[in-house]
């Protein structure tokens, strides 16, 4: 299942261009954001061919990437593509599965219809589906006691994916992806921008042992957000509950999504008071030129001392008011040789403390750029380069 999610190329741009109804089965499912897959190297199956036909595909599975190439015939588009697996998936083969249960009247590829544009991603929800059922068969086989435990105590949980990870250097590893927070954040964020549903998951690896042990080493343990979540919940700010001897991965999980709800309602929470804080500006400040109306992690006001007017931005971390917001400078009169605003460092070493109220935070602050802005005035003047 290597490379990893980073390493997923991007499509290639040399060569002929895709036969016209195989790039739009390919459009329909690049567009498709409930199933985030990447496109890699495109070619010809053919030496001098007039159109590409044959693709490869980064799909999302297990917090990962699987590699797979789809192998159409610009000759005969009407026909369904080959596909290709990757290496160390020699036994996953679903056609033949399906022919051996009877159902293979079942599979889209028995209805293929090359002018339909959601004929491939229908196929690969299908492969997806099925690829993921193939893994949870494979690690079902592990002979390992407390894995078998695992996989039968927590596998009917909704949305787990779970998979084999070979290794040459040391025991094979079994790696766990859990959905967590049955959550319709939606609701705690009113009016944001996400189309679809924001999730955490819980990422659990295993090391692989042949020998049973009365105290198990504790696994490998990472949460994982989907990356628009990042700027309403850190997940990398999540300090994990610690894994106790003798632990299951089930009682874990209650306990772990406890402590997570608790921690992204406190950051819903965390809104009011930053957009408390945005308010708060407007009287010392004037109001905002520009300010996050959402989320509310970002505002900029204009401030003037004498005739030196510049440019105060406000970016306001997940954590407020534990943390302070960040406080960066610019110039509305200064550039340098590029014809860049001069601005200065982020400045976070002024008067603080979470427990004032919105205004009495502003007013320390707008008292402490009372003085900075004098430095950061003469800082501009002598970065300015001399005129000829």
């Amino acid at each position: 299942m290597s490379p990893s999610a980073d390493a997923a190329a991007p499509a290639s741009t040399s060569g002929p261009p895709l036969a016209p109804l195989i790039a739009a089965q390919l459009k329909f499912l690049l567009s498709n954001p409930s199933l985030p897959v990447k496109v890699g190297q495109i070619w010809s199956g053919c030496r001098n061919g007039r159109y590409a036909d044959r693709f490869a595909l980064a799909i999302p599975f297990c917090l990962d990437y699987v590699y797979w190439d789809f192998l159409y015939n610009a000759l005969y588009p009407k026909v369904a593509p080959d596909v290709v697996f990757g290496p160390g998936d020699e036994e996953f083969q679903p056609l033949v599965d399906y022919d051996d249960a009877g159902n293979g009247d079942k599979s889209c590829l028995a209805r293929w219809d090359i002018r339909d544009p959601r004929g491939l991603l229908n196929l690969v929800e299908e492969l997806r589906l099925l690829y993921i059922e193939y893994q949870k068969k494979r690690v079902a086989e592990v002979d390992d006691t407390r894995l078998k435990f695992e996989v039968d105590t927590v596998l009917a949980k909704e949305g787990i994916e779970v998979c084999m990870v070979p290794l040459t250097d040391r025991p094979d590893e079994v790696k766990f992806a859990v959905p967590l927070l049955d959550l319709d954040l939606k609701q705690l964020v009113p009016g944001c921008p996400w189309k679809f549903p924001q999730k955490i998951h819980l990422q659990a690896i295993f090391p692989v042992s042949r020998s049973y042990s009365s105290v198990s080493s504790a696994p490998r343990l990472k949460l994982i957000s989907t990356p628009e979540m990042k700027s309403f919940f850190s997940v990398d700010a999540v300090k994990l509950p610690a894994w106790v001897d003798g632990m299951c991965m089930a009682e874990y999980i209650l306990a772990l999504e406890d402590d997570l709800n608790n921690q992204v309602v406190e950051a819903s929470a965390s809104i009011g008071s930053r957009r408390r804080f945005i308010e708060a500006l407007a009287p010392a400040f004037g109001r905002p030129l520009e300010a996050d109306p959402i989320l509310c992690r970002n505002a900029t006001v204009l401030s003037i001392s004498g005739i030196f007017t510049f440019l105060v931005h406000f970016i306001i971390p997940l954590q407020f008011p534990r943390q302070q917001p960040i406080l960066t400078l610019q110039s509305s009169q200064h550039c340098n040789s590029q014809g860049i605003p001069i601005t200065s460092s982020q400045i976070n070493d002024y008067p603080w403390s979470p427990r004032w109220d919105p205004m009495e935070m502003v007013e320390r602050i707008y008292d402490f750029l009372a003085d900075e802005c004098q430095n950061f005035k003469k800082f501009c003047s002598d970065g300015v380069p001399p005129t000829k």
